[in-house]
């Protein structure tokens, strides 16, 4: 009988293909082989060996094996074949998401040892000259590390391959093999004790070396990284791994530093601002079971470990850990699926944990420890309600808002201004003929960026230049309207000439590296006006900062998103938690025209556990998730018709199985890049019934006809239902 391989290849197909194996070859589940695919060469991954192919098929041969191992382990294709199956997604492209970009190209698994640089013990930084600034701040900075430090860590911390030669070439540095990594005893010796409040919860932390979830609230301000340092250091085995998941890219630098001071060498990333080589280099130590700890994003929740003894969520709650596009999966719900498959312990921490995973703490899924005291003498901030109504704004920052912005200036301590809309103002709009300028490829505004005179769009990404005069009418009176962050840093400027306004978002920090030079100033504690969006909201330490101000509340509280208060809730609690962190009390302003709005009571009045009772009480009320299981069937195309058609044609199949169904309709943003979306909306208390008729659903949009262009997919357990 002829051996026989199933293979699945990187491509949005629900079925795996069968090749014969050559005689005298070799292969094995988890192995990049060559495959002749129609006229294609393409890189397939072996799923199963010795399967048995339908009758009367003659089988192409399978190409040769890329590696004479499996690039996959049996554990990392359990989890993502899982993934493929509850997120109702192609396992091709669940599996080959495992892999590193080079390797999904069918580049060699393999790279040259990893150069190690130290610094000459004579070499003095005060030797280079004035304009070696980089230079200078590096080579200090490798003088104050204990041994060789790897390439890769150097260039982490900011420092570039440039930079590096440079100081070879001045011959102040030297290379050198960089040893495996292993924990430096003396930092660990170093690591802060815990204060009583800390060591309660601590004590509730899971045991190591078994399955278990533990939802740690922390309040912010409370110290739940030196948990997780604690944890790793009395828990880990010097021998295995860990993984420690944070939500964006602009947290993991600070959480490197902070880490690394403990376990050195041992720290290694993982994000998608990481090029190719550094990808690979950091996934193949992985592979091969080097003791590493991977600080990362969700997508290092699909890396090969070995041997992992512990698993860490930071900021559990945030949106971020859902992939948007294509492979729609959570990272935190994947991680509590690895800790569950690999028997090791999972912690998800936050100040404001998600609704669903509060619900699992009641319920007794997962266990619950409370961290409710800030670190020292530090308390949480006090928050006061502003109520703009009918109250003269500038650039939408109220009187007494710029006059307490003053106070703190005058004082010596730093303000943190959250404006969570990036560009100028978010419409231009003509005073006399009312014309506002649309996106002409979306159902949306194009935003204003005055630093470039240019309209955006930030859906499509369209820009034009700005025109001076309306162009419906030629008036003069075509002005900006409402708030965004470059119109608040330009009125804050005019307010405060002397003082420094630094603007954090997504078009101030696109350099890499260009977040710590922005940060250098609050960070070292000079008198300062913060301004920026979401991205200053979590996870930042800024000891001198005593007053954030929301400069608009009100976004989320008539949302048609039934998620949207709780998001507003966990945005206004995290920005609020970055004042008053330590010896300077806090205070927060949330500038509102809805002042009597019974949340925004709550939020001042009540702690966040409370306020998830009532959110909570109302989901059950309604029969939303967490109590019935939802998933949304997206579809676009080039017109309306076609998209809700097709959406139609999908409810009639599924509503035989008896679940709730909500649609077809338009999403809120109906059209975007010219692509018109539409939705259909399953719920049901059953988990197992819902994906049952997914699958089926799948298979059978699959195999049917559709209009030409129109694309779906699936999006189960969904952040965002609009």
């Amino acid at each position: 009988m002829t051996d026989t391989a199933r293979i699945v290849l990187s491509r949005p197909l629900r079925q795996a293909f069968d090749y014969r194996i050559p005689d005298g070859q070799t292969v094995m589940p988890g192995q990049r082989v060559r495959v002749r695919f129609g006229r294609q060469q393409l890189v397939g991954l072996v799923i199963a060996t010795g399967v048995t192919p339908p009758e009367g098929l003659s089988l192409r041969p399978l190409g040769p094996p890329l590696e004479d191992w499996a690039a996959l382990p049996d554990d990392t294709r359990e989890l993502m074949s899982w993934a493929a199956r509850y997120y109702q997604h192609p396992l091709g492209e669940c599996l080959f998401m495992a892999l590193p970009p080079a390797l999904r190209r069918g580049q060699p698994a393999s790279l040259p040892t990893e150069t190690g640089w130290r610094a000459r013990p004579d070499a003095d930084p005060d030797t280079l000259p004035p304009q070696a600034r980089k230079q200078k701040m590096l080579l200090s900075w490798l003088k104050q590390q204990p041994d060789i430090t790897r390439e890769s860590t150097i260039r982490a911390e900011g420092f570039s391959l440039a930079q590096i030669r440079g100081l070879h070439q001045r011959g102040l540095i030297d290379t050198a093999t960089p040893k495996p990594p292993t924990p430096d005893q003396a930092y660990l010796d170093s690591l802060p004790q815990l204060t009583p409040a800390q060591q309660a919860a601590y004590r509730q932390l899971p045991s190591p070396g078994a399955f278990t979830t533990t939802l740690l609230y922390g309040i912010t301000g409370s110290g739940k990284t030196e948990l997780y340092l604690h944890y790793l250091q009395e828990h880990l085995g010097a021998d295995q791994q860990a993984l420690i998941l944070v939500p964006e890219i602009n947290l993991t630098p600070q959480t490197v530093r902070r880490f690394r001071r403990y376990f050195g060498e041992r720290i290694q990333v993982w994000h998608s601002a990481l090029n190719d080589t550094e990808r690979l280099r950091t996934w193949l130590s992985i592979r091969r079971g080097d003791p590493a700890i991977v600080i990362g994003t969700r997508s290092a929740v699909t890396l090969p470990f070995a041997d992992i003894g512990a698993i860490v969520v930071d900021e559990e709650h945030d949106s971020s850990f859902k992939q948007g596009e294509g492979f729609r999966y959570s990272g935190r719900d994947l991680a509590v699926v690895r800790g569950q498959m690999n028997d090791c312990p999972v912690i998800l921490g936050s100040a404001t944990p998600s609704t669903e995973s509060f619900h699992n703490a009641r319920t007794g899924k997962y266990r619950l420890a409370r961290l409710e005291e800030r670190v020292g003498d530090a308390r949480p901030p006090e928050m006061t309600l502003l109520d703009i109504r009918s109250r003269p704004l500038e650039g939408g920052l109220a009187r007494p808002t710029l006059q307490a912005i003053g106070e703190r200036i005058e004082r010596g301590e730093q303000v943190l201004v959250f404006v969570n809309r990036r560009g100028y103002a978010p419409v231009m709009m003509c005073f006399d003929c009312g014309h506002m300028m649309d996106c002409p490829h979306c159902d949306a505004r194009l935003t204003y960026h005055r630093r470039d005179r240019a309209l955006r769009c930030h859906h499509c990404d369209h820009q034009r230049a700005a025109p001076a005069t309306c162009p419906e009418c030629d008036s003069e009176a075509f002005q900006p309207v409402g708030q965004g962050t470059e119109r608040t840093e330009d009125i804050l400027e005019a307010q405060f000439p002397e003082t420094p306004v630094i603007r954090i978002d997504r078009d101030s920090t696109r350099r890499r590296g260009r977040i710590d030079q922005l940060l250098a100033t609050v960070n070292d504690g000079t008198p300062c006006i913060l301004v920026g969006t979401q991205m200053l909201a979590k996870g930042h330490d800024f000891p001198n900062v005593s007053l954030v101000v929301a400069v608009n509340a009100d976004g989320g509280l008539f949302s048609v998103d039934f998620r949207a208060p709780e998001t507003l809730i966990q945005t206004l609690l995290q920005v609020s938690g970055r004042a008053g962190r330590h010896r300077i009390p806090g205070r927060v302003l949330i500038q509102t025209c809805h002042s009597d709005h019974p949340l925004l009571q709550q939020l001042c009045e009540a702690d966040y556990p409370d306020i998830v009772d009532h959110l909570l009480s109302e989901r059950e009320a309604l029969g939303l998730p967490p109590f019935r299981a939802m998933a949304i069937l997206r579809a676009e195309s080039r017109d309306m018709a076609d998209s809700l058609a097709f959406l139609d044609g999908a409810r009639q199949m599924a509503a035989r199985d008896g679940l709730a169904i909500w649609g077809p309709l338009p999403a809120i943003i109906a059209r975007r890049a010219d692509r018109h979306r539409a939705q259909l909306v399953f719920v049901d208390e059953r988990r197992s019934r819902l994906q049952h008729t997914l699958a089926q659903l799948c298979g059978a949009l699959d195999q049917g006809d559709k209009p030409a262009g129109l694309r779906w997919q699936i999006d189960v357990d969904p952040i965002e239902t609009g």
